[in-house]
């Protein structure tokens, strides 16, 4: 048991000394008090960080998406192996490429063994089942057949969801908009929900690299079946669609079964807002806010990490045709987005150092991202179970 000091443990009770003194001395000052006083004991024997800021262990799992470490071009195994190396609960494998087999439930099952022997829960994930939708491909047969296709898999695996996207930004300039794609999107999953929750496997839309906003993802859960289908959440790629992450967060968390996060710096620029995916810490979005927020709407979805850091996209709202793809006008939320942009600073990209071979350096940086990410939000963010 701890020592007590009026009826409170000496950690909480320097805590709380702490915190007052914060109030009177800057960072610098009061880190300088500390060390003379002798509160440096709280530091040390206590859940605080050294600025008096308690770190909360908030009892979500947390993984990483595969895409965070694409130029591994790492199989199902290799992930899995570098998920327990990382000391994660789970690991989203978002694609279909690094399986060697796909139809195999004997091969699929040992990957879950394997998993399960590390400590790792597998989430599976693939692409486009709009079959109208720009992204949408045929190597897995019909739409009907992958969306089939990926729930077998995902009960193999012991995956509770299947991810899945519609498409991308520009199929909100295509025939009828956003709205006929999601038309699209419903039918498909209308069709095959016995099928689904027969296999015992929900599917995840996600909001997908500008393709629906938060309130359009919810309309299309709603009108497929809120019972069988949720949402993979995507917290950069809601920059995309003009939205705050945690605005985001506040529309889909009720409806998240499974999720691909990342950091956000956004600023305002020449034509408009640009922004650049980052690590986790190192972006504009207040992340104590958000998780402050996920654990009360959605605290048994796993937190997966993809960091795909580095580059800038312009979103040019200053130009009039950029709205051609909104035709509704200004999309629910947007005066939050444009206070986040307001609060930014411009961030020139990533780029591999000169002199280093370019496939080496995208992996390092890749490896890089995501380790920096993975222990930010275990020791900062108190995430994870381990």
């Amino acid at each position: 048991m701890g020592l007590i000091f009026e009826g409170k443990s000496i950690a909480k009770y320097l805590a709380t000394v702490l915190n007052f003194e914060m109030q009177k001395n800057n960072r610098r000052e009061f880190i300088k008090s500390a060390a003379i006083t002798g509160s440096a004991y709280a530091v040390a024997n206590s859940n605080i960080d050294v600025f008096g800021a308690d770190i909360v262990k908030r009892q979500i799992s947390l993984g990483y998406d595969n895409f965070a470490v694409r130029a591994m071009r790492w199989n199902a195994s290799e992930l899995i192996h570098y998920a327990a190396e990382l000391k994660c609960d789970t690991i989203f494998i978002t694609d279909f490429g690094p399986f060697e087999k796909l139809d195999d439930e004997k091969y699929l099952q040992n990957l879950s063994t394997l998993a399960s022997g590390k400590g790792v829960k597998i989430l599976l994930g693939s692409w486009s089942i709009c079959p109208t939708a720009r992204r949408f491909k045929g190597d897995w047969g019909t739409a009907d057949e992958h969306l089939k296709l990926g729930v077998r898999m995902a009960k193999a695996l012991g995956s509770p969801a299947f991810r899945v996207v519609l498409g991308d930004r520009g199929d909100r300039l295509s025939e009828g908009g956003i709205e006929a794609r999601i038309a699209d999107t419903v039918k498909v999953l209308k069709r095959n929900k016995n099928y689904c929750v027969d296999h015992g496997v929900k599917i995840a839309m996600e909001n997908h690299a500008g393709d629906m906003h938060s309130t359009e993802l919810v309309t299309l859960i709603e009108e497929a079946g809120s019972d069988f289908v949720g949402a993979n959440m995507d917290s950069g790629n809601a920059v995309w669609t003009l939205e705050d992450p945690i605005e985001n967060l506040r529309n889909l968390g009720k409806y998240a079964i499974t999720t691909s996060l990342r950091d956000t710096a956004i600023w305002e620029s020449e034509n408009g807002v640009t922004a650049q995916w980052t690590a986790m810490g190192e972006g504009s979005v207040d992340l104590v806010k958000y998780f402050d927020l996920y654990q009360k709407l959605c605290p048994k979805t796993a937190v997966n990490i993809e960091t795909i850091s580095g580059f800038n996209r312009e979103l040019r709202i200053n130009d009039d045709s950029f709205w051609k793809a909104w035709p509704k006008g200004k999309p629910k939320g947007y005066e939050e987005f444009l206070k986040l942009a307001k609060k930014g600073k411009p961030r020139k990209a990533w780029a591999p150092p000169k002199g280093v071979n370019k496939d080496k350096a995208d992996q390092d940086y890749q490896k890089n991202e995501i380790a920096n990410s993975i222990d930010y939000c275990r020791n900062k963010l108190g995430l994870g179970l381990k």
